[in-house]
């Protein structure tokens, strides 16, 4: 991967200010609408692959103009996995947005980071999407993070990359507070389906995820700053190993029904 010279150099450092502004400031102004379905579609992601991971299969992903979105799955019926994919929408906006800001950091053009997003929502969108709106949304969104990839200078695709990693943080810390304050009406939300299976509250899921989102950020930022150079950054990385394990899990019971998180 190519390496910025400085991770957060002056320009990236006031394209965050001034992303971090406009989500607080012009969160619901109109031309943020296409970037609020995008981290829209983060959110829901983070629910397919939560679902993924815990055995279960995905059948859908929609996202709609008022800005809900909703994941059908389905699962083996259990607390625990009920949990991690409830959990998955809001830590998993939080997470893309950390990854975005650390490749932002990282990347010295920003470009494959742009296109690992284009493939990424083209996936999405051969593997899950079956409605018109939804199907339009990410085709656009897959073509335009395509071409600022390949035609957009350097300084833009980092640019931008701070700006989705902002947003996407924010979106989950703001849509937590709109569901545990009722200030938006979308439908159930996750904190609430968890308090039904857990009869633990809402607010405290909301909490809890919005200390662990800003936690997550924190710790990023952190991790960014205090990087040492470049080229020892690079030498930490080939000199680590990772060990992963083939063993095959027991086997579940069938799944019941579809879930929409």
């Amino acid at each position: 991967m190519d390496r910025a010279g400085h991770h957060l150099d002056t320009p990236l450092l006031v394209a965050l200010a001034v992303s971090f502004v406009a989500g607080l400031v012009f969160w619901t102004a109109w031309p943020l609408w296409p970037f609020r379905l995008l981290v829209v579609l983060m959110h829901e992601s983070g629910h397919a692959a939560a679902t993924l991971l815990v055995g279960g299969s995905v059948e859908r992903i929609q996202v709609r103009p008022d800005e809900a979105g909703v994941t059908l799955g389905r699962i083996v019926p259990s607390m625990w996995r009920q949990i991690v994919v409830s959990s998955a929408g809001y830590v998993g906006s939080t997470v893309s947005g950390c990854v975005l800001l650390w490749l932002a950091a990282r990347s010295r053009t920003g470009r494959w980071p742009l296109l690992a997003l284009a493939a990424w929502t083209g996936l999405v969108a051969i593997l899950w999407v079956r409605d018109g709106f939804t199907l339009l949304f990410v085709g656009g969104a897959a073509f335009a993070l395509g071409m600022v990839a390949r035609y957009g200078p350097s300084l833009l695709r980092r640019a931008l990359l701070v700006f989705l990693a902002t947003f996407s943080v924010s979106y989950a810390l703001y849509d937590i507070k709109d569901d545990l304050l009722h200030l938006a009406s979308r439908g159930p939300s996750d904190a609430s389906a968890l308090a039904r299976v857990t009869f633990i509250p809402a607010i405290v899921w909301g909490v809890g995820w919005g200390l662990l989102s800003l936690g997550l950020v924190a710790l990023t930022l952190r991790h960014i700053l205090a990087w040492g150079p470049p080229g020892r950054a690079l030498a930490a990385e080939t000199s680590g190993a990772s060990e992963h394990s083939d063993s095959a899990p027991p086997p579940e019971p069938a799944a019941t029904g579809p879930t929409e998180w």
